[in-house]
């Protein structure tokens, strides 16, 4: 079952705007990660073993592009939404909602990428031209 809300223009535009808002934010995070050399170690001290950075800087990067170009997007926003979920309650530990170590971000980009699982990729994308693609897997 997909959400249907008014099918035009304008709600084509809006899920381009949100899909690339989102996929240009995870994008540049993770490119900014993986340019750090200091990222291992901070997943190391949060208790999670170093070798967790190159999935992390991964799913960020690659589900980016690919919310970007329309391929893919509910497993991608999937992804995403586990990593924040991890941001928000095992790095930031849900302590502060505005302020230092915030997660208000975090949750605005959850909301994000469960938008993007329940409405789809919209018709502006590669998933929707390329037909061949299963349903489920946009």
């Amino acid at each position: 079952m997909e959400a249907n809300i008014k099918e035009g223009k304008l709600n084509d535009i809006t899920h381009l705007g949100l899909r690339l808002a989102v996929g240009v934010i995870f994008l540049v995070h993770g490119l900014g990660k993986a340019a750090n050399p200091g990222f291992g170690g901070f997943v190391n001290s949060l208790g999670m073993p170093a070798e967790m950075t190159m999935p992390i800087i991964l799913a960020e990067s690659v589900c980016g592009v690919l919310l970007i170009v329309g391929v893919l997007n509910r497993i991608s926003a999937s992804i995403l939404s586990i990593i924040m979920l991890g941001a928000i309650f095992h790095v930031k530990k849900a302590e502060n909602f505005t302020g230092q170590g915030a997660y208000e971000f975090d949750l605005i980009l959850l909301a994000a990428n469960l938008t993007i699982i329940t409405m789809g990729p919209g018709r502006i994308s590669i998933a929707h031209i390329a037909k061949k693609i299963p349903r489920f897997l946009h």
